[in-house]
């Protein structure tokens, strides 16, 4: 979805990949779009670090930038304009967690996995504070979990953003949530 509204003559733009972790969805999306400049941005200096890793073995370091800061504040000054902030945040319930298969909660930092006790604490704090880092006619889309869309969306048109919208993943959940400035 990222890569489609890029490619949509929109702009070749600045995208911030916020709560970026291991940098794979601002990774991917530098890669598609060589006009593309990405800024992967996390709270953990340890997923900066592997995140830059990941970008100089996919030959890419030249056009990723690395930020550390606390998504659920305001952003850094001077931070943006961006023409796309795209976000996989830590969404599951507190206590959901200790319900995850092993293969995750056991090896996924609990920082990563835990969006408060209904999990959509992130959500929250981004459409409250991100959305003066767009420019107008950017977009702002999200990963969610399952039954989270419809709560994500409103939260989304609350703060002003519009044409708000899902899209299914290819097992027919809705995934992706994403709003325009």
């Amino acid at each position: 979805e990222a890569i489609r509204f890029l490619e949509d003559g929109r702009r070749g733009g600045r995208v911030l990949d916020l709560c970026s972790g291991s940098g794979c969805i601002g990774l991917a999306i530098a890669d598609a779009l060589p006009g593309t400049h990405v800024l992967l941005a996390d709270i953990s200096a340890e997923a900066i670090e592997t995140s830059r890793r990941n970008a100089a073995r996919n030959g890419l370091a030249g056009r990723v930038g690395y930020m550390l800061c606390d998504a659920t504040k305001a952003p850094p000054v001077m931070t943006g304009p961006f023409d796309l902030i795209v976000s996989n945040p830590p969404y599951i319930a507190s206590f959901d967690i200790l319900t995850l298969d092993a293969s995750v909660r056991d090896y996924e930092p609990i920082w990563a996995l835990d969006g408060g006790e209904d999990g959509l604490d992130f959500y929250r704090a981004i459409v409250k504070n991100w959305p003066s880092a767009l420019r107008p006619g950017g977009a702002l889309m999200f990963e969610v979990g399952e039954e989270q869309a419809a709560e994500v969306r409103a939260l989304m048109l609350e703060a002003g953003l519009r044409n708000a919208e899902t899209v299914l993943d290819t097992r027919g959940v809705e995934r992706v949530v994403k709003a325009v400035k």
